[in-house]
């Protein structure tokens, strides 16, 4: 199913969920974001306002946030938002990762987190929306078997979770220095 290709040697961090308390690390996090990361993550351009109203939003209408922590502090971040309005039961997903770490795995370790948290959850669904140029997080859906297309001038990806096991998340990659914790 999923294909790692990255060295994760240097990585020293941990996949983690983010705590209450971790709300100021997860905001620090996104206002860090390049300019180039930032328009990917929210599909556009941003202030920091919005950006730190948007971190609080997640922690206050019950968003799973799972973080890449190094040092205290938080690095990369995947969230899972429930899609009431959607059936089957399915949840929203989105990522980032601070340039400086971006291709090095990160975000694959960050998705098979989110896929088990979500299947944890019974969502049946995942649904992911991208600006049509962010390869990155295209070729990243892909590698989770995403079923992409183009809806109203976005990318729009969804993955059936009904065929996937908790055992697609327990094991991270052979040498992977990234510490699962759960």
């Amino acid at each position: 199913m999923m294909k790692t290709r990255h060295s994760h040697s240097k990585l020293t961090g941990q996949i983690r969920q983010l705590r209450p308390s971790d709300l100021a690390n997860f905001r620090e996090h996104l206002l860090r974001l390049d300019p180039e990361s930032r328009r990917d993550r929210f599909n556009g351009m941003t202030d920091d306002v919005f950006v730190a109203s948007y971190a609080a939003r997640c922690f206050s209408q019950g968003a799973t946030v799972i973080g890449y922590v190094e040092n205290g502090e938080v690095h990369g971040a995947a969230e899972l938002h429930e899609r009431p309005d959607l059936d089957p039961p399915t949840g929203e997903i989105a990522f980032s990762v601070e340039r400086h770490l971006q291709h090095k795995g990160i975000g694959s370790q960050l998705f098979k987190r989110l896929i088990g948290h979500a299947l944890a959850l019974g969502y049946e669904s995942l649904r992911v929306t991208t600006h049509p140029n962010n390869q990155a997080m295209k070729s990243l859906a892909r590698k989770f078997d995403a079923n992409l297309h183009f809806e109203d001038g976005e990318t729009v990806g969804s993955i059936d979770l009904t065929g996937m096991h908790m055992s697609f998340t327990t094991h991270l990659p052979t040498g992977s220095v990234i510490r699962a914790v759960v």
